[in-house]
């Protein structure tokens, strides 16, 4: 199988002008990228780093984060990427549990980069004129002379590492995943399968290339000739505007961005016919915000994606809005299975429609083979070569998956297990509502009683939401109890529902009116 950095080399060989990469006024067709790729990575060595090293690397989604991606491919180092958030003890914990050999950083992240003991051991090439740097990003783009075939200066094989993510654990540290080039390869090729793409695709880069998401982007563009459009931090204006001025083909999405496009004052005035497929993943989406942009859009092709940084794709549905909810079949380099909750073994399977934990075969070809540094975690999810994801679902009669949450997020209330995901759906549909989200908040009868927080579009009360929800489908010990108006649901960086946060009481509470009870909580 091809190392990721003979994949780069295929669009430039097939497209050598073709526009890959644009950041603002940065501009590179292939041959121009893979030139300053090559500069990059040879500079990277002379720093004192060798194949198989690891690279921390602390920047939002600029063109040298990027070209920084591509060269580690290219030079055999293995590129560690964490959120340009990062607190000083994040940095801390994966230098050292990475064993990273160098770091790389922007004024952003400077203050933590500067606070972290760790990252002071090690060479730090400082972006903008970073404080504390010991070297520049300048003097690793610079040219150099170099003789022989371009093939010849690749310096991995398929099974080397290509990467470590670091996934954002709700608790305790986050575990690094490290993936070979053959399993980013396998996720990309799968990427384009799944979604349809042509040569010459054009996505916009905005998910964070610290995230699976953003990187399958990236790949995924290299390997159709296509283009990356780099946009730094999420702004949903520049976003339109990018969507626009460079006609791009096709997005790739958590909700909560799709979400803002939509409410964004510009998007009414914005020429957005160049997008003709849509894709999401991250969290689920609610039915109201499929049919929003299914009508926005029009798009030939609507994709939820369900998957996770350990393996790439779970499962996929092609035509997210025609059974709103499923997350479709298993993908194509996939196999799937759904167990009993409190499953200790693969073979202990559940019954359709009944809900469980989903799970992994660890032989397909997107698959990881074990965390980074923790046997402990290994041995909690890996079991009889299945990955158990920690993710609750069940298949229906069709066969089609459906996610209802973690295992961890499941509300206990009365011995019933309830599902948030499934009462998020009914209250998105109601047209006051802008966004929910259901958590079980511990009571002394109950054990838990459900919560929904709701982001209010316009003026709703609990008991309009109350009756809604009554003349809804949701069977009545699902119906919450509670209802809580807040300013904004916490949602991590890639957009996931911060659950935990909500049950800590930590939002703030929406200004217009207090929640209001309903009265009636007898379980049915």
């Amino acid at each position: 199988m091809l190392d990721l950095g003979r994949t780069f080399l295929q669009s430039v060989e097939r497209s050598p002008n073709a526009l890959a990469l644009v950041d603002g006024d940065v501009q590179l067709t292939y041959t121009q990228w893979h030139r300053m790729i090559l500069n990059v990575a040879d500079g990277l060595r002379e720093l004192g780093l060798q194949r198989g090293d690891r690279m921390l690397v602390v920047l939002q989604n600029r063109w040298e984060m990027a070209t920084l991606h591509w060269a580690g491919q290219f030079a055999g180092i293995v590129i560690v990427p964490l959120n340009w958030r990062a607190k000083p003890e994040e940095v801390d914990y994966c230098v050292t549990d990475a064993g990273a050999k160098a770091i790389v950083y922007e004024p952003v992240s400077a203050d933590s980069v500067a606070q972290s003991a760790a990252a002071q051991r090690v060479p730090r090439v400082g972006l903008d004129d970073a404080p504390g740097r010991t070297n520049t990003f300048d003097a690793l783009v610079v040219e150099r002379t170099r003789s022989g075939d371009v093939t010849d200066t690749t310096h991995a094989t398929a099974d080397d590492i290509s990467l470590i993510l670091y996934t954002s654990g709700t608790t305790g540290k986050g575990k690094g995943v490290p993936r070979r080039h053959r399993h980013e390869r396998a996720g990309a090729l799968a990427h384009v399968a799944q979604n349809l793409y042509r040569r010459g695709e054009r996505t916009l880069g905005v998910m964070p290339l610290y995230h699976t998401m953003g990187v399958r982007s990236l790949l995924a563009m290299a390997l159709v000739d296509g283009l990356f459009v780099c946009v730094r931090r999420w702004n949903a204006k520049l976003a339109l505007e990018c969507i626009s001025k460079h006609a791009l083909t096709c997005l790739y999405l958590v909700p909560t961005l799709y979400h803002d496009l939509l409410a964004d004052s510009a998007f009414a005035s914005t020429d957005t016919s160049s997008v003709r497929k849509l894709g999401f993943a991250g969290a689920p989406m609610n039915d109201g915000l499929l049919k929003r942009l299914s009508a926005a859009f029009e798009p030939e092709l609507f994709v939820n994606h369900y998957g996770s940084s350990e393996v790439y794709t779970f499962s996929i549905d092609q035509d997210a809005t025609k059974k709103p909810g499923s997350a479709g079949r298993a993908g194509i380099n996939t196999r799937l299975r759904v167990v009993k909750l409190d499953a200790l073994s693969p073979d202990e399977i559940a019954e359709v429609g009944e809900e469980g934990q989903i799970i992994v075969d660890l032989l397909g070809d997107e698959a990881f083979e074990g965390y980074w540094n923790r046997p402990d975690a290994n041995a909690k999810s890996l079991r009889d070569g299945w990955y158990f994801t920690g993710d609750t679902g069940y298949f229906d009669a069709d066969g089609d998956l459906y996610v209802t949450g973690r295992v961890d997020d499941m509300i206990i209330s009365g011995g019933e297990n309830i599902s948030p995901v499934d009462i998020e759906s009914v209250l998105s549909l109601h047209p006051a509502v802008d966004e929910v989200a259901v958590a079980g908040i511990k009571d002394e009868r109950w054990g838990q009683r459900v919560v929904a927080f709701i982001k209010r579009r316009e003026y709703v009360d609990s008991d309009s939401l109350d009756a809604w929800c009554r003349q809804s489908d949701l069977v009545n010990f699902k119906r919450p109890r509670d209802y809580v108006f807040v300013d904004d649901i916490p949602k991590s960086p890639v957009g996931k529902i911060l659950r935990r946060k909500l049950q800590a009481g930590e939002y703030t509470p929406d200004s217009q009116a207090q929640a209001a009870q309903p009265t009636e909580t007898t379980k049915e």
